[in-house]
């Protein structure tokens, strides 16, 4: 049961890196993308909340909740990280101390 928390993680970073692509978007004026990440944004979204609302009880609800708002920080960083002009070298580093952090 515990593997759906990672699930719920790696979910929220996939979730964050459609949302940036649909701030992208809406940035570079690109209203039919726009859309279409917007809405992929909003399945993620509500799928992951049905999914742990339904199939979880309410002491593990919260905790998924918390890890699936965590992985959504973690895709923010890499987005902005990535965004900012920082070396593929230096991501990776980053991506195996996170590795390593998570055992």
């Amino acid at each position: 049961m515990y593997y759906y928390f990672l699930l719920y993680f790696a979910v929220g970073v996939i979730q964050d890196i459609l949302w940036t692509l649909n701030v992208r978007y809406v940035a570079n004026d690109k209203p039919v993308l726009a859309s279409l990440f917007s809405a992929l944004t909003a399945m993620v979204s509500l799928t992951v909340f049905y999914n742990i609302l339904t199939r979880l009880d309410s002491e593990k609800s919260l905790v998924a909740i918390i890890v699936y708002s965590l992985g959504i920080g973690f895709g923010t960083f890499i987005a902005m990280v990535s965004k900012s002009g920082i070396k593929k070298e230096k991501l990776k580093k980053i991506w195996g101390i996170w590795k390593i952090w998570q055992g």
